[in-house]
């Protein structure tokens, strides 16, 4: 897996800091982005670029001082989407301890070619048992996302239609 798995550490630094002096949380997203995108481009060998995020969670502070280490995992392909697994550990350079989770999402990337237009993107290769469950509930989170789109496009056809039908004069 580490062909599908990019890292970045970064040293949190004042600039970065909210009004309350903790890191503005689009500060780690940019880097969470980042990462995603650095592990994909590897991995498709071509431009890609962010169609969703899912699941993002603050578990913990990250203040300034701080390392950050940011870790971008590729766990589902699509056609010419992967979905990227990115996590970030926080670590209190000042004290002695383990580092503690800060956040974490799912990244969907979509592969393209010269024209903007979506690539394929090779298999998965999945040689652990680790990497079969992640690649499993990546496919589910996939086909949840495909049900949800196709019901919010229905259900706005049917306003649609609703509406159409409330302004046509009656005879």
């Amino acid at each position: 897996m580490a062909q599908n798995r990019i890292v970045i550490s970064e040293v949190m630094m004042p600039s970065q800091a909210n009004p309350n002096g903790n890191v503005h949380g689009g500060e780690i997203m940019k880097i969470m982005d980042s990462a995603a995108y650095a592990a994909a481009r590897k991995y498709a060998r071509s431009n890609v670029v962010t169609a969703r995020v899912d699941e993002l969670e603050f578990h913990s502070p990250i203040l300034i001082g701080d390392l950050v280490t940011c870790t971008a995992e590729i766990v589902f392909v699509g056609h010419s989407s992967m979905e990227i697994a990115v996590t970030v550990e926080v670590e209190d350079l000042d004290q002695e301890g383990r580092p503690q989770r800060a956040l974490s999402a799912y990244f969907t990337m979509v592969a393209l070619d010269r024209n903007s237009r979506p690539k394929s993107v090779p298999p998965l290769i999945l040689d652990t048992e680790d990497a079969k469950r992640a690649f499993e509930e990546g496919r589910q989170r996939y086909e949840a996302h495909k049900a949800r789109k196709k019901q919010q496009q229905e259900e706005a056809h049917l306003r649609a239609a609703a509406k159409k039908t409330l302004r046509e004069p009656e005879e």
